[in-house]
């Protein structure tokens, strides 16, 4: 399960990882050449919200999601630095060239028993490979994950991502090399604070330098557009809203003697002009005469505060 420790876990994340994009080491101007990266960390950002929606059905529990800093390693560095357990290599393709969408095989598994109805089962011995049916959830996976990527990617650049075939052996994988310079971006998955999984999306670098002026640059986000229906609704629901109104027509001061000699029968006189204020809540509305409208008492208005508190 997503809140279930696992030793792939424990030992992947106290492996080393490669050098934060903003580090200024030996050899690292070669390997990123798009200088910090932010507007890709924004774009992570993006994505991992988007990717609760993607996972909590399948898990059938809350989740919190979130993207870890970018990392710049050579694809032999990244590739050591995992696990040497069964792991599920997705390309995507991002028209013309090759990101992948990296999952541990536990994670697959847990999935796809919880897809046809189980717990999220997962052996303590795993398989030397997946399954047909593991592929096919790990590309399903993909499919699921293509659609929020592209909308994160969207203020960025508009790309199309489609999904390939799984590999279980990255050396079975094609257009990427061990001295290529990838960028890796991981998101974490957990429930509460259990211990989360981890899923890398990484881009080789030779697959962004077609976006590099826009990587550079500032995201700026898509503005939203007006749904007209949700705001006349709104507006109506807003009209519905009621306020007390009210008008004091006199308010008399007696001293605290005669107030504790009160008794039934006794008069207090009180004094009103013509003119009264009229209330809404704690706010003066304007000022009204009091008369009769109908056989009932009335107050006819003849000022109305403005909206600064001036009489209009």
């Amino acid at each position: 399960m997503v809140n279930t420790a696992s030793p792939s876990d424990a030992g992947r994340r106290g492996a080393a990882r490669g050098e934060p994009v903003n580090a200024s080491g030996l050899g690292q101007a070669k390997l990123n050449p798009f200088g910090d990266l932010h507007t890709l960390q924004h774009l992570s950002a993006r994505l991992a919200r988007s990717l609760r929606g993607v996972f909590e059905p399948i898990l059938r529990q809350e989740l919190r999601t979130w993207a870890e800093p970018l990392m710049v390693q050579r694809f032999a560095d990244y590739r050591a630095e995992r696990p040497d357990t069964l792991t599920a290599w997705l390309p995507l393709g991002m028209e013309g060239r090759t990101a992948l969408c990296v999952f541990d095989g536990r994670f697959v598994l847990e999935l796809l028993d919880l897809f046809f109805g189980g717990v999220g089962y997962v052996p303590i011995e795993l398989p030397h490979e997946f399954s047909p049916a593991a592929e096919a959830m790990v590309g399903r996976l993909g499919e699921m994950i293509a659609a929020p990527l592209a909308t994160a990617w969207e203020p960025l650049a508009r790309v199309g991502f489609t999904v390939g075939r799984c590999e279980h052996n990255a050396a079975m994988l094609t257009n990427i090399e061990a001295d290529d310079a990838m960028i890796v971006t991981r998101f974490g998955i957990a429930q509460g604070n259990a211990r989360p999984v981890f899923i890398d999306l990484v881009y080789p670098v030779s697959a962004l330098k077609p976006h590099g002026t826009a990587l550079t640059g500032k995201v700026v986000a898509k503005a939203a557009e007006q749904d007209a229906q949700w705001s006349a609704a709104l507006t109506r629901a807003a009209m519905q809203v009621r306020f007390p109104v009210r008008s004091v027509l006199a308010e008399p001061v007696i001293s605290l003697a005669k107030l504790m000699d009160l008794k039934p029968g006794d008069v207090i006189p009180i004094h009103f002009t013509n003119d009264v204020p009229v209330m809404v809540g704690n706010d003066r509305l304007g000022i009204g005469t009091v008369g009769t409208a109908n056989g009932h008492a009335a107050i006819r208005l003849t000022k109305l505060a403005s909206l600064e508190g001036n009489n209009a």
